[in-house]
């Protein structure tokens, strides 16, 4: 029940049949509330600039469109990068360094599942969680990062910064914002960030799967994708058809009953999920467990990072 109703609030915020239509019109004075909030706050901020590059990687609608995969390409070449997040769904408070320079310090409980899949996946890079951005900048500054990259920080208006914004493939087809749709800003607002990319045309998503570390090219035919990410259904176009699913809300945390339920339910079922989810899966005894290998190809031909290169270049000459 509880997995319908999120699948429910999904197709309600980004793809609505006709009653998801009408609530969402219902609930259009609320969103007009909401909008006044966010221009003020946009209005009123004055952004503080920290004497270090730092790069946003954000999105307008709500959830995943490729953040973090796209955050994993552009620090993977760079030297002493920081990542910066708020770290959802960890079960710690406040700033804590979960990578420093690749080696990893803190557990899953502390980091969240974002953050240590970047730390798994950037070994020379520092990961810091933080509440408050402007504190985990300034932790970063003193470790001795020369840049810095935002997790999803477009919406921090004080903190002077060079965004980037992801458009999803399929846009959604609801174009308000919350709580009437699943925009957390207008759509005007795209033509706020120094570079838009949308996928489809300014990256592709390549997608392998593992079993115990190795490549495979077949999976089983009885399949459950276990995942617990924004939009789950947009993980079926890389799956085979018939694929059982069990989805929880974004960065749930997996708990033992949970598991022991689904592994009596679908009893003879190999499980399918992702880098993100299996953070947190691992500590479970599932078997066998296939992970799906998300990585994107930038299209360098067809975006133009001359506006990223030389805002980066600016502060090299400014600490010369």
């Amino acid at each position: 029940m509880k997995q319908k109703l999120f699948l429910w609030i999904e197709d309600y915020l980004f793809y609505p049949n006709t009653l998801q239509k009408i609530i969402s019109f219902l609930f259009l004075p609320l969103t007009l509330i909401y909008l006044f909030i966010i221009l003020i706050k946009r209005g009123l901020s004055k952004p503080q600039d920290f004497g270090i590059p730092v790069i946003s990687v954000g999105n307008l609608i709500a959830g995943g469109s490729g953040k973090t995969p796209l955050t994993i390409a552009l620090v993977k070449n760079k030297e002493d990068a920081c990542v910066i997040l708020r770290g959802y769904g960890r079960k710690s408070k406040g700033l804590y360094i979960i990578s420093n320079k690749g080696k990893i310090l803190q557990d899953i409980d502390v980091s969240g599942d974002e953050a240590m899949l970047l730390a798994n996946s950037l070994p020379e890079a520092t990961v810091i969680v933080s509440e408050d951005r402007v504190e985990a900048i300034k932790k970063a500054k003193e470790l001795g990062c020369k840049i810095v990259f935002l997790d999803d920080g477009f919406s921090k208006y004080n903190i002077n910064k060079f965004d980037i914004l992801i458009k999803p493939k399929d846009e959604p087809t609801n174009i308000f914002c919350l709580p009437s749709g699943g925009y957390r800003e207008p759509r005007m607002f795209y033509s706020f960030a120094q570079i838009v990319l949308q996928e489809g045309k300014s990256f592709k998503r390549f997608v392998s799967y593992s079993l115990n570390q190795k490549n495979v090219n077949v999976l089983p035919h009885k399949l459950l994708l276990l995942t617990a990410i924004s939009k789950p259904k947009r993980l079926l176009d890389y799956l085979p058809k018939g694929v059982k699913v069990v989805a929880f809300e974004d960065h749930h945390t997996f708990t033992n009953e949970e598991i022991e339920k689904i592994k009596n339910e679908y009893k003879g079922y190999f499980i399918v999920t992702t880098q993100k989810d299996y953070v947190k899966l691992k500590k479970f005894d599932l078997g066998d467990v296939y992970l799906m290998n998300l990585e994107l190809q930038l299209d360098n031909k067809n975006i133009d990072f001359s506006l990223m290169n030389d805002y980066i270049n600016s502060y090299k000459k400014i600490n010369e």
